[in-house]
Order: C-alpha cells, then structure tokens, then sequence
C-alpha cells in the first residue's frame, strides 16, 4: 500500500493514509477507460435534433407541369429533396444514443482511473471538508491551501449542501459523494480531492 499526507483545510499537513493497491495501486486498462468514457458521453447526447422529410414541409401538393412535352425534367413535386425548401432526405429525427455498459468493465475502468492519479501524485486527501456557511471566497482560499489545481474534483462522503454551493461559482470545480463517481469527471480533472471519510467510502464500496 501506498502512504498519502492527510491534510487540513488550512493545508498543513495533520496525518498519513494508506491507499488500496487493489484499487490505487492496478495498472490502468486505457482501452476499457475508452469505453466508459465512451458510453458517458453517448449517455449524455440529447438526441433531439430534427429536419422535416418531404412528406412534412408544407406545399408541393401538385404536380408543378405535366409530364411531357415541356422540355423541362419530369416532376412530381415542389417539395422533392432537389427542389429549394423541398424535404431532406434521409433527415434525422429524434433518437436515444444510450446503451448499457457491464458493471464490471465499469469498476475496471474507475480503478483506472483512480489508479493513474495515484501515480501521478494528483490526489490530496483532506481530513474534513465542510462548510458553516455557502462561502465561495473561503472556499477558493482552501483550494489554495492545499495546492488544489484550477479543475479539481471534489469526493465528499455525502452531500453537504455548503460545501457544494461555495464550490458551484468556481469555474472548473465539480463535487459528488463517494458512492457515485464519475469516471469522465475524475479523467478530466487535473486534481482529485478527497474528503478522508470519502476515501474510507470508496475503498470498501469498490474493494
């Protein structure tokens, strides 16, 4: 196991930590993180965009001339795709993009994740992360304290509604509980912090 510093929200340092091999310590699978990542960003496609076909777009009821006879191309309708303001052809239509990813591929790809930040040095662990008050300005100068990189996600044990609306306000910062992280979030993040009871969360959830 690997030994962390714990610290304060004033960043001095006020204790250690070992992190899980079994899940800060594997060698990360980047193709099975491509897949998660993958499914997160289809799972989160809107699907709504939309173009009329040319049975939709109004007018071209009638035949614009008859059939033979005028040297023109033959023609059956003012709203066939060729025409200006005729339909599109083959135009999209509203769809669902989301599909399901096996739970294990996912657990895989979080330890990963986990994992490959653990390497890098790019987790702080912080003894108790909490709030009295929503304090956007408080809030920055602890992420100052503890060294904390312009993106960081923040990992709390549970909700705690202070902590969440001082952060919301900072560009780049995202905060979630330990039961529900995010393996786009924690890839996309220069900086992962994490709140000790959180830490203790994760590693006998995901374990």
């Amino acid at each position: 196991m690997s030994t962390i510093k714990v610290l304060n929200m004033s960043g001095a340092e006020v204790g250690t930590v070992e992190l899980s091999d079994g899940i800060f310590g594997i060698e990360p699978n980047q193709a099975v993180v491509h897949e998660v990542v993958k499914n997160h960003l289809a799972n989160r496609r809107q699907g709504t965009q939309s173009a009329l076909t040319r049975a939709e777009v109004s007018g071209g009821g009638k035949k614009p001339w008859r059939q033979k006879g005028t040297g023109h191309a033959r023609q059956g309708s003012t709203r066939a795709p060729q025409w200006t303001h005729g339909g599109i052809v083959f135009a999209p239509k509203p769809r669902d993009y989301s599909y399901n990813v096996n739970k294990k591929i996912k657990r895989l790809a979080l330890k990963s994740v986990l994992s490959a930040k653990a390497a890098e040095g790019k987790i702080i662990v912080v003894d108790s992360i909490a709030m009295d008050a929503p304090k956007t300005r408080e809030f920055a100068a602890f992420l100052n304290a503890v060294k904390a990189e312009d993106k960081a996600y923040i990992v709390m044990p549970e909700v705690a509604a202070n902590v969440v609306k001082s952060a919301r306000n900072i560009p780049g910062i995202v905060t979630t509980t330990a039961t529900i992280l995010s393996v786009y979030d924690i890839l996309n993040a220069k900086t992962l912090i994490l709140d000790k009871a959180a830490l203790a969360t994760i590693e006998e959830v995901f374990a």
